[in-house]
């Protein structure tokens, strides 16, 4: 299995929260996408075995949903090669405002099977706190015009955490996203990064933080609201109605391969090399102009590789793999993982399943993942 990402740096107004690399220069689309295109024939291979074809394809951002049709259709004209006659999935991440009526039905003509959009809230301050570009009920009438269009494989994001939000308030968002009857909802606590507009305020005592108790009760919420009504809850922060995970997502989650093109993009060849594409635009453009790659790449100890594994294995519901950590790292690294389990296992905080020999964090757990992960790390 390999995965294929696509990075599009671009959107039209930059959030007061996102740490991602992205750029409001959308002036220079047309030597991005050609950019693009043209790292995706130097390195097609670099992942893809001659003669296969991509498991899965996620457009990412930024915001895709900037692009126009014709410059979609230019990537999915290059990659199209690579991908296989049957259906497979493909993701694009857009803004509820930009899917009209009109861009829903051109994105179906496309092999886009699949759209991610991020509400991060039904309440319109919050949305202008954040300046998010959308209203409330355009995150709405976003969905009817993908419905409409045909698709049926939708995923929303909501964010809970905004300073002065109460449980209720994030309730009332929980409800809502519920009321669009999508198979697929992300949701993440607000955090204040560094670098960020929002940190800077925060720094400025413009805003403060909710407080843990109140955080947890908002994780608590929506655990329980879509558990109620049928969703798995597969992932730290990821949600889905039978047989509707992102397959793409998960498949970082699994260390499969996958390969990663785009200024500030990621890829990973399944064993011990990472490699990343410069956080610059305009490096990214020139040097794959130059006909040169900008691939600046890294190969993991045993160590390194271990440490990935177990924190985004311990992110997903099957959790660590006993039989797959002796078979990969050694006897030694399954004995240094029994042992490390031990103590969450006595508080609660993780459950071993001893017909699949696996180890996941169980409700208590999540609540204080970051700490369960960090005692695994070599």
């Amino acid at each position: 299995m390999a995965g294929l990402y696509i990075h599009i740096p671009f959107c039209e107004s930059r959030c007061i929260y996102c740490d991602f690399f992205s750029t409001v220069n959308s002036g220079m689309q047309y030597r991005y996408i050609n950019s693009l295109c043209r790292e995706y024939e130097m390195r097609r291979h670099e992942i893809l075995p001659q003669g296969s074809s991509w498991d899965t394809i996620y457009i990412g951002g930024g915001t895709p949903s900037t692009l126009s049709i014709e410059h979609l259709r230019q990537l999915f004209t290059t990659i199209a090669k690579d991908m296989p006659q049957a259906p497979m999935e493909v993701t694009i991440e857009c803004n509820p405002d930009d899917i009209t009526a009109q861009y829903a039905n051109e994105l179906a003509q496309l092999p886009i099977n699949r759209v991610s959009m991020g509400a991060q809230t039904f309440d319109d301050n919050r949305l202008a706190f954040l300046h998010r570009r959308h209203s409330a009920v355009q995150v709405t009438q976003a969905v009817e015009n993908l419905k409409r269009a045909g698709f049926s494989n939708i995923s929303v994001d909501l964010m809970y955490g905004f300073p002065n939000e109460t449980v209720d308030d994030f309730k009332r968002d929980i409800d809502k996203v519920l009321l669009l009857d999508v198979p697929h909802i992300s949701a993440y606590c607000l955090m204040y990064e560094e670098g960020t507009a929002l940190y800077r305020m925060l720094q400025q005592g413009m805003v403060s933080e909710i407080d843990e108790e109140t955080e947890l009760a908002m994780y608590d919420a929506l655990i329980n609201s879509l558990a109620a009504v049928g969703f798995e809850h597969y992932e730290i922060s990821n949600f889905a109605r039978p047989g509707m995970r992102s397959q793409h997502n998960s498949s970082y989650w699994n260390l499969t391969p996958y390969l990663g093109i785009g200024a500030a993009a990621h890829s990973y060849d399944g064993s011990n090399i990472r490699s990343s594409n410069p956080l610059h635009l305009i490096k990214y453009i020139e040097t794959i102009e130059r006909g040169d790659l900008p691939v600046i790449r890294e190969h993991l100890s045993p160590e390194e590789r271990y440490n990935d594994y177990a924190m985004l294995r311990l992110r997903t519901s099957e959790g660590i793999n006993l039989l797959e950590v002796e078979r990969i790292f050694g006897a030694l690294l399954r004995q240094y993982t029994e042992d490390t389990a031990q103590q969450f296992i006595a508080n609660g905080q993780l459950a071993y399943n001893s017909d699949m020999q696996s180890l996941h964090l169980t409700t208590q757990g999540i609540i204080v993942s970051n700490m369960v992960m960090s005692e695994f790390m070599t």
